[in-house]
């Protein structure tokens, strides 16, 4: 995630005028906002029209992306597909979680300064253990470091092993971005052949998917690398975070140490759990929707792409469609 300190931008500020001035302002709103206004989350003949499963959005755990912020594309998208979406910001319980079918939980984070202790305690990690097993359906979604950390002790209910730092591939990546955009297609034979990429005919089949800087997963031995990461793939694991305090300010820095073998991990996994089924993502900005700060899309929007799909897919699987 790209930051643009306040003094560089009243420095801007200062030596613009008129129309420049004008301009430049918008173009900052424009980048500011965390989701791309002008992608298509309209569906023509949703899923559902009746009966429409609820999708529990949690945003009571700190969360980077939520359903009114970055996720707004992915809300936005899976609603015109006939799901019913309730926010979360309480703890989560059986009760906060009767009546739903799907729980999806974004990027949260821990309450420490360094963001990278639990998200969720042991309590609601148990809770929702026992109402996956019952038959209910968990997407977790992470990201590089603090994220991976913050969700671990939730993962570790279902198998799931998190680098929690950062995977890069120098083979397998979008040739107009960095090697820790990677690319998972049919013809690299890194995405897996599951009902999630296969979808319920034709046109909802995937073939190339995108990721956007993230952690490797790997999950126990019944569940699926829906996108599998090669041999010449890398993870470069987290150092211990430092914490300085200046004043009122705090400032956490962390570095990536050496490079380590991310083959046979993924950044994608599906899973069934007892009842329930579990889809984990290693990465977030693959189901985002944005434009960064040069105006280039970022996420769902990037052309040539099945990302819009594969986020209909998976709820698609989650909530037994497919």
């Amino acid at each position: 995630m790209s930051l643009v300190s306040t003094k560089h931008l009243a420095w801007l500020s200062a030596v613009v005028c008129g129309l420049c001035l004008t301009g430049f302002l918008y173009s900052l709103i424009e980048w500011q906002r965390p989701y791309d206004p002008d992608f298509d989350t309209i569906i023509g003949a949703p899923s559902y029209q009746n009966d429409r499963p609820m999708v529990l959005f949690d945003e009571g755990h700190r969360n980077s992306h939520t359903a009114s912020g970055a996720y707004k594309p992915f809300a936005d998208l899976i609603q015109s597909d006939g799901y019913e979406l309730k926010v979360l910001r309480e703890p989560v319980s059986a009760g906060t979680l009767a009546g739903a079918q799907v729980l999806v939980l974004v990027c949260p984070r821990g309450t420490s300064d360094t963001e990278d202790d639990p998200a969720y305690t042991e309590k609601e990690t148990a809770a929702i253990d026992h109402w996956v097993r019952s038959g209910g359906s968990l997407l977790l979604i992470t990201d590089h470091w603090p994220y991976g950390a913050a969700a671990e002790n939730l993962g570790k209910k279902f198998g799931i092993d998190m680098s929690k730092g950062m995977v890069q591939d120098p083979k397998h990546f979008e040739a107009t971005l960095e090697e820790s955009h990677l690319v998972f297609s049919r013809e690299n034979q890194l995405l897996a052949n599951h009902p999630i990429t296969q979808g319920r005919n034709a046109s909802e089949r995937i073939e190339r998917i995108l990721t956007f800087t993230g952690q490797s997963v790997q999950g126990p031995q019944n569940a699926t690398s829906l996108l599998k990461l090669a041999d010449t793939a890398v993870d470069l694991p987290p150092s211990k975070p430092q914490v300085e305090t200046t004043g009122g300010d705090k400032r956490v820095t962390m570095e990536y140490g050496q490079p380590v073998s991310a083959g046979g991990r993924a950044q994608a996994l599906a899973l069934q759990v007892d009842r329930g089924r579990v889809v984990v993502l290693g990465e977030a900005g693959m189901l985002r929707a944005y434009r960064d700060q040069r105006g280039s899309p970022v996420g769902m929007n990037f052309p040539g792409y099945d990302n819009r799909q594969l986020a209909l897919n998976i709820l698609h699987w989650l909530s037994r469609l497919l």
